[in-house]
């Protein structure tokens, strides 16, 4: 258990049976009144984001989350499949609970998040940035460069980005896997 005033950005709760984790905080000390923490609480599993107000020295049923590196291997069915970096144990993990899917490739390593109690994965997060090379796309022209203009392309994952003009089949580029957009083009 902790106390209202100990939530911070980060902090994993147990709230109606289901798990949040603090995404904004403030301290509020109003006036009149009793001071309280106004929060942003996202779910865990649905990933809605809530507003809660908690009175300051409420308690509160905190969750020990821990954060490893796993490396995807291989799909199997619905599932993907990843194996633990330091014990070498391989778990499945479905596609709703893995962040940025899209443009995730065999050997890429990714932070698992699992609920240390119970020892169930609650999710998994891509890097923010990725480096994939582009399969498919309209051929560039050279010099397309002064405007804002995107065409389509298909990464190696399967997944389709809007890139700029001057890009052409082959390269490679960094790739947000937070909204998919393109960062910029990959020296190789």
């Amino acid at each position: 258990m902790i106390n209202a005033q100990d939530i911070k950005i980060g902090t994993a709760i147990r709230m109606d049976g289901k798990l949040y984790f603090c995404i904004d905080f403030l301290h509020v000390k109003p006036g009149k009144g009793n001071t309280f923490m106004r929060t942003k609480l996202k779910d865990i599993v649905d990933g809605y984001v809530l507003e809660r107000r908690f009175n300051i020295g409420e308690k509160l049923e905190d969750v020990r989350v821990e954060r490893r590196p796993y490396q995807y291997l291989y799909q199997e069915g619905e599932d993907y499949i990843f194996m633990n970096q330091e014990t070498y144990e391989q778990i499945p993990i479905p596609a709703h609970q893995i962040n940025g899917v899209a443009y995730m490739k065999e050997g890429m390593v990714l932070e698992v998040v699992t609920d240390a109690t119970t020892e169930t994965v609650l999710f998994a997060d891509m890097p923010i940035k990725v480096v994939l090379a582009i399969t498919y796309t309209e051929p560039g022209l050279k010099g397309d460069t002064a405007t804002n203009t995107t065409k389509p392309a298909t990464l190696e994952t399967g997944a389709e980005i809007r890139v700029p003009l001057f890009i052409n089949e082959g390269e490679l580029v960094e790739v947000d896997t937070r909204d998919g957009a393109y960062v910029g083009r990959v020296k190789a």
